[in-house]
């Protein structure tokens, strides 16, 4: 798989064509890589209860849960015809880091070209995901009270 970040871009791009905003006209495609070349797209997808939507970035995470990906998330482009910039929001950054906490994060500027960001550098402080990590290890991956 072609791990260029304009590549990565375009898919992202593509997916965005897909996306159901009929509320907020805001189209966001996203590409998951994971280490083994394998990609995910995903869109954001609406509900008129909008809470319940969901971001192009999970959708696409999603997508490869659902095909036995659970670690090795190495980037995510994040592409939207309707804005410059499309960084994931808040609630992205943490599905992201549950993933990995050293993905890279690839946008587009207003020029086309990609840039890139660690996930570390737009969820500062997130240490903590180590430490469930190290006690997920002690317990036999399992969460105790």
């Amino acid at each position: 798989m072609n791990k260029d970040p304009i590549h990565l871009l375009e898919l992202a791009s593509e997916a965005a064509k897909k996306a159901y905003a009929p509320y907020s006209k805001f189209r966001v495609g996203a590409c998951a890589l994971y280490e083994d070349g394998s990609v995910y797209t995903g869109c954001n997808v609406e509900n008129v209860s909008y809470g319940l939507t969901i971001c192009a970035e999970r959708s696409a995470i999603s997508a490869a849960v659902a095909n036995g990906e659970h670690g090795g998330l190495v980037a995510i482009a994040i592409f939207s015809p309707d804005s410059e910039l499309c960084f994931p929001c808040g609630a992205c950054r943490q599905w992201i880091i549950e993933f990995s906490d050293n993905a890279k994060i690839i946008v587009q500027d207003k020029t086309g070209k990609p840039v890139e960001v660690s996930i570390k550098e737009l969820l500062p402080n997130a240490e903590f995901m180590q430490n469930v990590r190290q006690v997920l290890q002690v317990n036999n991956n399992e969460l105790h009270p």
